[in-house]
């Protein structure tokens, strides 16, 4: 216990990612060089602190097929005592090898390596200058890539993966004929991950396109002399494991107890879920479908429910017969997570205000006395754009169509902000922001127009947008359902009509009595909806318009302030020019009652101002590159997670934004607006099906969009390197100047065999210091040049003026460790997890480029 409280006092609690293993059943730290590789017999305990305002702890514990019982016990019991010493707020993960959590996947960018063996095989530290190295690597997957040693032989290849052949001093990557680029260019920085993290930058990387391997003879003859020759058929392609199902409807939340001195676990509701269900004096387990289980325990619960509740949630998985992978999370009360709580209908948080009384915040729109939007504060701040919804205060241009007879036909201005229930509507909101005009296109159903009017009305919306060349946001409104900017451009002048039509010269019906419910305190947040003319329709808390034959009568509920009658009058007003009476709440004369059919009960309970939803955005890839459409979540997303190949989801709760990068296919876009229904319609929290869906180009992003990353930039889509882009990088890769003859084919392949010490086992780290990098770099570009040059010879110098061999597009790799770092500010390390745009900007900077 004395050596675990020591090994408690190194835990770190700074953001990033810190590793142990399990060595002789002691928890043992894994050096910075080998994150990222996991040796099979082995088990992890991984801590990540955030690096937002909250710096919130995950403590995650992984389990490699081969380990022990002994080590996985152990490992389960280290992280409930890491949880305990770390005052019980972080969530607990169990994570299985080859079933990680998008989470625990996103913490190691450039992939997850799996090793044969374990601490007991022989790995017993990490060398970066070992070269006697011969392993092939399978790897799989786009968003998170994992590679796992197999068999070093032909017969582990096939058509449709990347492998890489690792010999040391050079690393190989085939890629299979039926790969994409997204796959490759993952591939790619996995390789330059190892060569840089392994090798410390001193292997060279050569690629072959499988089917093409006549085009790479010299990289050929090194592959044929470890592999023998390549058979004439390879094994078809194997298909990508089904991605985490991202979300299940099938909730439900079991109570569990030991107050009777047995543990007792026992159904207590299904979805939807409400936060009430959950009592701080127990314990509860929520179970997804079987797709994942959540333990929760309350503040209150006896110390054993507490500690036992990891075993307990295992315990509940053999007992339901669940696969052994299924994944585990434990959270204490308080410190839920983002998943946990969007499981549930609502969700508030302690101290959380309700009513009317809020805060007036900067950029919030409140009264109808306060200033407007200043919209230069929204374009600095996207993220106070995200939170409002708003890309600015709403003056820009607006024009209106409706669908007739399947084809636009413009709407008189006299008319603008008269909705009707059986019309479809294209409004386009044209805006400026940095001296540039921006788009919106509303597309508005309403809920009595019929099939073909709807249809009709998102392919308009689609020749719409090819006129302005593809920059207009495009966002369905489903009536009753008007997005906060869409009533701001209105200016209170918003009135949907249940039915009929607009079109000029249709009669509507006379539908005797019409009743409108009014919403809103001043002109950028009201609308009036009509509801069915019956006294059930009332709400104590609201205004109602009562339009006869002979009179508007303005009813005003007991619950409702100055500002809303205020804005009442205004749309009666626009309503109708007939006289008007003024009815208050308890007072209302006979011939009112008499018009909506006779008095009755109507909801009269004090109405919360509804709260602004705190649930955690969530980013998912919407994918046909594997033959089929798929969505996967992506954890700790970041605006490098945008694939320019793929379709992305973006769920902020109220909205839903579908990003659609420049390469993606019409099929990806189609059945990702077709997947954003469904998922609203299945969400197990009941998700109202009428929640805006805004399709988003990529190079054409809102403030409201760019604001729920932390850091957006517009120029990052000139910098990103393609996967040919990268390729062309490596130079000309029939230079590798590894000589077949001195490789050993008697040399055992791959696992714990041989000499090779490789990452991920715990011990002691050979520094790499400038003479050992000096005398083992023969390898520097293409052989060309030995070891490292003064920076004084590279630094803001003309190619032609650089020393002999020294490659113009990489001089950082020349450099010593200490120059590199002064330089750029950063190891090398840290500076090959960046993304591409951001090395050249900082190479730019120190003059290396």
């Amino acid at each position: 216990m004395a050596d675990t409280k020591n090994v408690f006092k190194s835990v770190l609690r700074k953001p990033g990612l810190q590793l142990w293993t399990i060595n002789k059943l002691q928890m043992t730290p894994v050096p910075e060089q080998a994150y990222g590789n996991f040796f099979e017999g082995d088990c992890y305990i991984i801590i990540y602190v955030s690096n937002d305002t909250t710096q919130s702890t995950n403590i995650h514990y992984w389990i490699g097929n081969s380990s022990s019982q002994d080590e996985q016990g152990a490992a389960a019991i280290y992280v409930s005592q890491l949880d305990g010493y770390l005052g019980g707020s972080p969530v607990q993960y169990r994570e299985v090898q080859g079933s990680e959590s998008p989470k625990f996947k996103s913490y190691f960018k450039n992939g997850l390596i799996y090793k044969k063996g374990g601490v007991g095989s022989g790995f017993t530290h990490v060398d970066t200058n070992v070269y006697s190295i011969q392993r092939l690597l399978h790897v799989k997957g786009t968003k998170h890539v994992t590679a796992k040693e197999v068999e070093v032989s032909w017969s582990s290849f096939n058509l449709g993966d990347i492998f890489l052949l690792d010999i040391g001093k050079a690393i190989i990557q085939w890629n299979g004929p039926q790969s994409n680029r997204q796959e490759k260019l993952k591939a790619v920085l996995l390789a330059q991950d190892i060569r840089d993290r392994e090798r410390g930058g001193r292997a060279q990387i050569g690629i072959i396109e499988g089917g093409q391997e006549d085009a790479s003879p010299e990289l050929m003859k090194v592959m044929v002399s470890v592999l023998g020759q390549k058979s004439i058929h390879l094994k078809e392609a194997i298909p990508d494991d089904k991605p985490d199902q991202y979300q299940n409807s099938n909730v439900k939340l079991y109570h569990v107890s030991d107050a009777s001195g047995q543990l007792m676990v026992q159904e207590v509701a299904a979805n939807p879920l409400t936060q009430d269900l959950l009592t701080s004096s127990d314990c509860f387990i929520l179970d997804q479908g079987g797709s994942s289980i959540m333990v929760w325990k309350g503040k209150n619960a006896s110390e054993e429910e507490r500690r036992s509740a990891m075993s307990r949630a295992v315990g509940f998985i053999k007992a339901k017969n669940y696969p052994p992978n299924t994944k585990v999370e434990v959270m204490s009360d308080g410190g839920e997570s983002a998943m946990f709580k969007q499981l549930f209908k609502s969700w508030k948080e302690t101290g959380q205000t309700q009513g009317m009384g809020k805060t007036h915040s900067v950029g919030r729109i409140a009264k109808v006395d306060q200033v407007k939007f200043d919209v230069m504060e929204l374009h600095a701040q996207p993220k106070l754009a995200a939170q409002e919804r708003m890309v600015d205060d709403a003056s820009g241009e607006v024009q209106i169509w409706r669908i007739e007879q399947l084809e636009l036909k413009e709407v008189s201005r006299k008319t603008y902000g008269q909705f009707y229930g059986g019309d479809c509507y294209l409004v386009l909101y044209t805006y400026n922001r940095a001296n540039k005009p921006q788009y919106i296109l509303y597309m508005w159903q309403g809920r009595h127009a019929t099939q073909d009017e709807v249809t009709a009305c998102a392919y308009q919306a689609v020749n719409l947008d090819n006129k302005y060349n593809g920059a207009p946001t495009q966002v369905r409104v489903v009536m009753g359902k008007e997005p906060k900017h869409f009533l701001a451009i209105f200016k209170g002048k918003l009135i949907i009509y249940e039915g009929g039509t607009g079109r000029p010269g249709v009669v509507n019906p006379n539908p005797g009595a019409r009743l409108f419910q009014v919403r809103g305190t001043h002109e950028m947040n009201t609308k009036a909806t009509e509801v069915p003319a019956r006294a059930s329709s009332l709400n104590t808390n609201d205004v109602f318009l009562l339009k006869t034959d002979a009179v508007i009568f303005l009813w005003y509920g007991k619950g409702c302030n100055g500002d809303e009658r205020e804005m009442g009058k205004t749309v009666a007003e626009l309503l109708s020019q007939q006289e008007k009476q003024i009815v208050m709440e308890g007072q209302e004369p006979a011939a009112f009652w008499v018009a909506l059919g006779g008095k009755g009960p109507y909801a009269s309970d004090k109405r919360l101002e509804k709260d602004d939803a705190l649930h955690t955005p969530r980013l998912f890839e919407c994918s046909n590159q594997t033959g089929r459409f798929l969505m996967t979540e992506v954890a700790d997303f970041t605006q490098d997670d945008l694939d320019e190949d793929d379709v992305m989801l973006l769920d902020t709760w109220e909205e839903i934004f579908l990003w659609i990068g420049n390469s993606s296919n019409q099929y990806e876009t189609q059945e990702a607006n077709n997947s954003a229904v469904e998922y609203l319609k299945t969400h197990p929290a009941g998700r109202d099906p009428g929640t805006p869906i805004i399709s988003v180009k990529q190079g054409y992003e809102p403030p409201t969009f760019t604001g729920w990353f932390n850091a957006w930039d517009p120029h990052k889509w000139s910098g990103g390197l393609s996967y040919e882009e990268m390729k062309s990088q490596l130079g000309d890769v029939s230079q590798i100047t590894v000589s077949v003859n001195n490789i050993d084919l008697n040399k055992k392949s791959g696992g714990g065999a041989g000499s090779y010490s490789a990452p991920g086992g715990p011990g002691n780290i050979k520094p790499i210091n400038q003479k050992t990098q000096s005398s083992s770099s023969s390898a520097l570009n293409n052989g060309k040049l030995s070891g490292p040059v003064n920076s004084e010879q590279i630094v803001n110098k003309t190619p032609g003026q650089l020393p002999p061999g020294v490659d113009p597009d990489k001089r950082e790799v020349y450099l010593s460790d200490a120059e590199f770092e002064s330089l750029l500010g950063c190891t090398r390390n840290d500076f090959q997890r960046l993304p591409k745009w951001r090395q050249n900007d900082l190479k730019k900077k120190a003059g290396l480029f």
